[in-house]
């Protein structure tokens, strides 16, 4: 008799969670026997191990741990419709899967969930940092939180927010190296890279008359993280190209300044992009109109424009 493919995916993930068959059997309860017989066929049916067993441990393949991020989202998908149809109601539940890049993510993400959590009590929350372009449908996620310019994709996205970008150093390398004017002008200084840029190397400018100038950059330190190369600016490393919710209170506080005067960095914006599908679950929907609602036209992170006097580089050394 066939297996129910439903219930086979359900004792996968029971026996992924608690690291073991007897354990998964007990909380099923079934025979050790009928779950290994559910894993056996599974294997068989993808064509892959999914767990490494001995007689002490059992481990996930990485097949195994990717699956294992698929079936957590559709089980909980499932029990999250299911109440959805039962309460006639349009009340977020069950887990939400999220990704998010670091700084943004510790900065303005985790404190928004976790009010949204407390205002629905039946939802769950996954949050990973992580500054690298996550893939939401190999690894599970409901939903991811991205800064920067979208690349074409089979994703559904909603801008949140605008994103702007400043130039910046700190006072001391000004004054060692000069400060740069034009964008051309970067050719001769220290330029940190984030190395999870689209354009490796490359700077966009929009110029006082509405003119593009793009300049290719380079320096002795790349990071992959925008916090990384603020602790470097700040130091003296070099110049740095960094969005303004890492870089604002910096500016604020003196510790570096904004340079090329009259040349904006080319806009970018904060997003929510999800998998794209026919019914988009009230967790996932009812989250981004909370952060949209959150930081709207005119994001928290600007805050210090208004209290902060504006702060010229200071002259190079003699």
């Amino acid at each position: 008799m066939a297996l129910d493919r439903f219930e086979t995916l359900t004792v996968f993930l029971a026996v992924a969670k608690a690291d073991s068959f007897a354990a998964a059997a007990t909380q099923l309860g079934l025979s050790r026997a009928m779950v290994s017989k559910h894993i056996q066929a599974l294997e068989r049916r993808l064509g892959v191990r999914l767990m490494n067993r001995t007689t002490r441990r059992l481990a996930l393949t990485d097949a195994g741990r990717s699956l294992r991020a698929r079936v957590e989202r559709i089980l909980a998908d499932l029990e999250a419709a299911e109440g959805e149809v039962a309460s006639g109601s349009n009340e977020p539940r069950g887990l939400l899967r999220l990704s998010a890049p670091v700084s943004f993510g510790a900065r303005h993400v985790a404190p928004a969930l976790a009010e949204f959590l407390a205002s629905h009590r039946e939802l769950r929350a996954d949050l990973v940092l992580d500054d690298r372009i996550v893939d939401l449908v190999a690894e599970g996620f409901d939903l991811a939180v991205r800064v920067g310019r979208l690349q074409d994709s089979s994703l559904m996205a909603r801008r949140l927010a605008p994103c702007r970008l400043a130039v910046v150093a700190a006072p001391d390398y000004l004054a060692a190296r000069g400060t740069p004017h034009q964008p051309s002008d970067l050719a001769g200084h220290d330029c940190l890279g984030y190395a999870y840029a689209a354009e490796r190397g490359v700077w966009r400018f929009v110029g006082p008359g509405g003119a593009v100038e793009t300049v290719n950059v380079d320096g002795t330190l790349r990071a992959n993280n925008g916090d990384a190369l603020m602790q470097a600016a700040i130091a003296g490393s070099g110049i740095a190209l960094l969005p303004t919710f890492i870089c604002g209170e910096e500016i604020r506080r003196g510790r570096v300044v904004c340079v090329l005067e009259g040349w904006a960095p080319s806009e970018i914006a904060v997003n929510a992009v999800h998998p794209h599908t026919r019914h988009v679950p009230a967790k996932v929907r009812r989250f981004i109109e909370f952060l949209a609602g959150r930081f709207g036209s005119t994001p928290p992170w600007d805050d210090w424009m208004v209290e902060t006097p504006r702060r010229r580089p200071p002259a190079r050394a003699r």
